[in-house]
């Protein structure tokens, strides 16, 4: 007689149930991958500043394909995680509306990569230090708000969830998450460059981590 199930190291998991954990699994690497080949082009790109030049700057250039191809490929990652997340959240608050607003955040991601920020603020080198904003540069910076917008939603929606159901580590680690990415993402939106563009990245490490957090719980208690 052949069986159904798979026994782990957390458990017995179904057939559903692995599928369920391979998504959630893409939010876990999707944001180190992000960070790790951002700032590897950071370092190293001719003429990038890091503490003046937001990411999404990357994408033009020579190797702007490079960035173009980790935005559309992290965002990828953030859908399937998302679908991972509704398929997870079985019962309780937030049990739609989180998924769907991250998986808003992955497909504004995807957008992002296609429509690409203008060069400006000489980057890259011999690009103008102001421009007027081109489509897909408005279109690149529209994008980036709705999706920073439905991230935030996001962990306050899960913080709610989590602070329900007794996990008040989780649910405080959401709140906070959701305050720090909004401050950063207003402080980089009001045009500041030095320490506000250096908090920013720091707020978009954070939010990754969170994501990265939600997934792996998730992850563990899938069945």
């Amino acid at each position: 007689m052949s069986t159904t199930t798979t026994t782990t190291g957390t458990g017995t998991c179904s057939p559903a149930g692995r599928v369920t954990r391979s998504l959630l699994g893409y939010g876990v690497i999707a944001g180190p991958l992000y960070v790790v080949v951002s700032l590897a082009q950071a370092l190293t790109r001719d003429g990038f500043d890091p503490g003046r030049h937001a990411w999404s700057l990357l994408a033009n250039g020579d190797w702007g394909w490079i960035q173009v191809a980790n935005l559309v490929v992290t965002g990828l990652m953030t859908v399937a995680a998302a679908v991972g997340l509704r398929r997870a959240l079985v019962t309780g608050r937030g049990r739609t509306w989180a998924p769907v607003l991250i998986g808003a955040y992955g497909v504004s991601l995807v957008g992002a990569g296609v429509f690409r920020a203008d060069p400006v603020q000489g980057f890259p080198v011999g690009a103008p230090e102001t421009t007027t904003m081109s489509w897909h540069g408005g279109m690149h910076f529209a994008l980036g708000g709705v999706g920073f917008a439905c991230l935030i939603a996001a962990c306050f929606v899960l913080g709610s969830r989590f602070a329900r159901g007794g996990q008040r580590g989780l649910a405080v680690f959401s709140r906070i998450t959701g305050v720090v990415f909004l401050a950063g993402f207003l402080g980089i939106a009001s045009g500041s460059h030095g320490p506000t563009t250096l908090a920013f990245v720091a707020a978009v490490m954070l939010v990754w981590a969170w994501l990265a957090t939600v997934c792996a719980h998730l992850y563990r208690t899938a069945s």
